[in-house]
């Protein structure tokens, strides 16, 4: 699986052992300090499953997705089956936890070097505690809720104008990009926000904390591309090839990308009882991201956090889980009707 292997160690903590091999040759004894603490608090919980767990330190994620795509089964991102965008999408993630939800005494922790690099967080110790936190959060906060968003299908139809006929080719591109949005903050969102959740009720508040702000502030930073985005469309109205509708469209869908998913981070502070916590990263966007967006977006990103924080989790039926999740498609709905478009979709139960 691995190129050349350039460490491996073997650990004992508490009842868990700990296996680590890297083809990486420099830094990685700080990420297996960040991983033993991690697997050291967690590990003292009753809850805690695995008995067995093996760090892959890697320079990228190459030989996971070759291993995906040869032989699917496993968990990753919170889902039992991958689809093809699904394995691509993993190349950009800078910690995976692989398990298996029939049997989880064991699991395989990923580290892309690569992905860490770009986004910062290697060297930062405190990142690198709340990746591992996050991650292995994911097996212990499965319960009836996850299971149910995983028994839920989405599908993207098309986006349609006001005058009811769907939007040209050079929009092709929003209604992939609202269809991969809409399933991440319905169907994906339960993991990840009773993830978090559990990772801050498990004494990870303040990493989470700093690993949010740092994201924040990287979303901040792409404020800048904003303005530049919006100067490149008004040329193409000129030039007859895109409307002020699809402008304010195309604008509308990027601040919606770029920050909804945020909403998926912050909730689970609230969630947990840190309201103090969740505030700050709150402050963070009021003070400086909301007066730069689009209005309909702020609106969106208020309500769908509102959602999130009152999302059942105790004896969710399927029903309910559906309910839950088609209002976060008519959050995102009611947003695109306000600038005169309409999204079309289908939710519905998959079959066993």
């Amino acid at each position: 699986m691995l190129r050349t292997v350039n460490h491996f160690s073997l650990h004992r903590i508490n009842s868990t052992e700990l296996r680590v091999v890297s083809d990486v040759s420099e830094g990685v004894l700080p990420v297996i300090v960040a991983e033993e603490n991690v697997v050291r608090k967690y590990s003292q919980a009753p809850d805690w499953p695995h008995h067995s767990i093996t760090l892959f330190v890697l320079e990228d994620l190459q030989p996971l997705l070759k291993q995906f795509r040869t032989s699917p089964g496993s968990t990753v991102l919170g889902q039992k089956s991958l689809s093809v965008a699904d394995i691509v999408s993993l190349s950009s993630r800078p910690v995976v936890n692989v398990y298996d939800l029939t049997d989880l005494s064991t699991c395989n922790v990923f580290v892309n070097r690569d992905e860490m690099v770009a986004q910062r967080y290697w060297g930062d110790s405190q990142a690198m505690l709340a990746l591992f936190a996050h991650e292995h959060a994911h097996p212990l906060s499965e319960n009836e809720a996850t299971a149910a968003s995983r028994a839920i299908h989405f599908q993207m139809l098309g986006i349609q104008g006001a005058d009811q006929k769907a939007v040209g080719p050079s929009l092709s591109k929003v209604g992939s990009l609202l269809g991969q949005l809409a399933e991440k903050l319905s169907l994906l969102a339960p993991r990840e926000i009773l993830t978090n959740q559990r990772a801050i009720q498990g004494g990870f508040s303040d990493e989470l904390l700093h690993l949010n702000t740092h994201n924040i502030q990287n979303a901040i930073a792409s404020m800048v591309g904003r303005v530049g985005l919006s100067k490149h469309l008004q040329q193409q109205v000129e030039k007859g090839e895109l409307t002020r509708d699809e402008i304010e469209l195309l604008l509308l869908v990027g601040d919606l990308n770029v920050f909804l998913p945020l909403a998926m981070e912050i909730a689970p502070f609230f969630r947990a009882g840190q309201p103090d916590a969740g505030q700050i990263l709150e402050n963070l966007l009021t003070q400086v991201v909301f007066q730069a967006l689009d209005p309909v977006a702020v609106r969106c990103f208020i309500e769908l956090q509102k959602h999130y924080v009152a999302m059942p989790v105790d004896k969710v039926t399927l029903p309910e889980m559906l309910a839950w999740a088609n209002e976060v498609i008519q959050i995102l709905y009611r947003a695109l009707s306000a600038r005169g478009f309409s999204l079309q979709y289908e939710m519905s139960l998959l079959e066993k």
